[in-house]
């Protein structure tokens, strides 16, 4: 397991990161850039060894409730990764290509796909189109507020 200081000294090695000192000795490191509401990339960084980084936007990670995973024994590879994933995850995909599509899914199995064309994203309920923006952030956002996921 890594230390505190180990893990503090990766986590200020990304310059987009803002360090803030909170209570109780923890330390958060914001991203102001995010593109949703989440800011927080690193949550209560404690010299218990307890860390949180945020995966919420991330496949193949088991979060808690609001989207973070405990890093606490993360070795400093996997710490950089889930960083750099969480960074990239709250700045916004930028790999959408024309006809790129995702398919969303709510706790009943009901489907939307978000696709992009002609730089907008749209989505649809089967033929059907319910909305459209003009980025992914906002799509997102959209889609999760209505209480969609990826799968």
């Amino acid at each position: 397991m890594l230390s505190f200081e180990e893990k503090l000294v990766i986590l200020e090695s990304f310059p987009q990161l803002e360090r803030r000192d909170v209570s109780l000795g923890r330390v958060n490191f914001h991203y102001d850039q995010s593109v949703i509401e989440k800011k927080n990339v690193g949550f209560h960084f404690h010299p218990n060894g307890n860390g949180y980084i945020f995966a919420g936007e991330i496949d193949g990670y088991e979060t808690d409730d609001k989207g973070f995973v405990n890093v606490r024994d993360y070795s400093a590879e996997e710490l950089r990764s889930i960083v750099e994933q969480s960074i990239q995850s709250l700045t916004g995909d930028t790999s959408w290509v024309e006809g790129r599509e995702e398919k969303w899914f709510d706790s009943d199995r009901n489907e939307l796909v978000l696709k992009f064309e002609d730089d907008m994203f749209y989505i649809f309920s089967g033929l059907n189109l319910e909305m459209a923006f003009e980025s992914y952030g906002e799509a997102r956002e959209y889609l999760r507020e209505e209480g969609f996921n990826r799968l």
